[in-house]
C-alpha cells in the first residue's frame, strides 16, 4: 500500500519506522532537516510530490494546531478512493469535518506516547479506533495494533470525547496544580522527582492540545470534583481529624488498587 504520512515529529517518524519495510511509505515535511534521519522512505516537501506519489491512505501525524488545516491543503491533491486518517488524542470537530470532506476517513487514538511510554514495548499500552468512517481503514489499523501488542478499544467520535475528557483532564489539572505550587528543591525526594518529571512531560505539550483538554465541555465538571475533594481534605486538616483521614484514604486507596 501507498502510505503517506504527514509530519515527521516523533509520531511521524514512529509510524514511518513501523510501516516502511512493508509498505511503500512517504512524509510529507515542510522543515527537511525534520527528515534526516528517516530511512527506507520518501521524503516530500511540496504538495505536488504528494498528488505524484497518489497515496492510498493518509495518516495525519501534524501537532493537533495543524491538523485539520493540513488536511485541507492535501486532499485537494489526493485520489478519490484515498483514505485519510489521524492519530489525534482530541477530536472536536473531526467528525464534522470528515463527513463534509467527501473522503473516506479514519480515526484513532495509540494512547502511547510518545511523552513517557517506550515505544519499543507497547503491551501494557491502549489504543482507540474510532467506530465511524470507512470499514478497510479501521481494519487496517486494528490490525497494526493488535499486532504492536497494544490493547485495543472502539469507541464512537463521542464516547472518545467522553473519554479523554476524564483520562487527560484530570491528570493534566493535578499537574498544572503541582507545577503552580512548586518550590525548587536543592534535595529533592524521590516522589517529588517523579511528580516534577510528569509535570515537565505535560507541558511539554503542544498548547492547542492543552487548550483543546481544558475548554472540552466535558472537562468542567471533572475540574470541579478535584476542587470538592481539595474542599474536603483541607476541612480534615483544618480539624485534625484523625478518623476522618482514615476514612478518607481508606476511599481514596479504593480507587487506586
Amino acid at each position: 500500500m501507498r502510505i503517506l504520512i504527514l509530519g515527521a515529529g516523533k509520531m511521524g517518524s514512529f509510524f514511518t519506522d513501523l510501516l516502511s519495510f512493508q509498505h511503500d511509505c512517504a512524509v510529507y515535511e515542510i522543515d527537511p532537516k525534520r527528515m534526516r534521519f528517516l530511512y527506507n522512505t520518501q521524503r516530500f516537501t511540496t504538495l505536488d510530490e504528494i498528488e505524484e506519489f497518489a497515496p492510498e491512505l493518509v495518516i495525519n501525524a501534524v501537532t493537533l494546531k495543524y491538523t485539520l488545516s493540513v488536511f485541507e491543503q492535501v486532499i485537494p491533491r489526493l485520489p478519490k478512493e484515498c483514505i485519510i486518517s489521524d492519530i489525534s488524542s482530541v477530536k472536536t470537530g473531526f467528525h464534522e469535518f470528515y463527513e463534509q470532506s467527501g473522503m473516506r476517513y479514519v480515526s484513532t487514538h495509540p494512547m502511547f506516547g510518545p511523552t513517557f511510554a517506550n515505544l519499543g514495548d507497547l503491551s501494557s499500552e491502549n489504543a482507540i479506533v474510532i467506530k465511524q468512517g470507512d470499514y478497510m481503514g479501521r481494519i487496517f489499523f486494528l490490525d497494526l495494533y493488535k499486532r504492536l501488542g497494544l490493547n485495543v478499544h472502539e469507541y464512537t467520535f463521542d464516547e472518545h470525547d467522553e473519554a479523554m475528557a476524564y483520562s487527560l483532564s484530570v491528570p493534566f489539572v493535578s499537574t498544572f496544580v503541582f507545577s503552580a505550587v512548586m518550590k525548587k528543591q536543592d534535595a529533592p525526594g524521590t516522589t517529588f522527582k517523579r511528580h516534577l518529571n510528569i509535570a515537565k512531560g505535560v507541558l511539554s505539550e503542544d498548547d492547542t492540545l492543552l487548550r483543546e483538554i481544558l475548554f472540552n465541555p466535558r472537562t468542567k465538571s471533572h475540574v470541579e470534583g478535584i476542587r470538592a475533594e481539595l474542599k474536603d481534605l483541607i476541612e480534615i486538616i483544618d480539624r485534625h481529624d484523625e478518623e476522618a483521614l482514615n476514612a478518607y484514604l481508606k476511599k481514596i486507596r479504593g480507587n487506586i488498587f
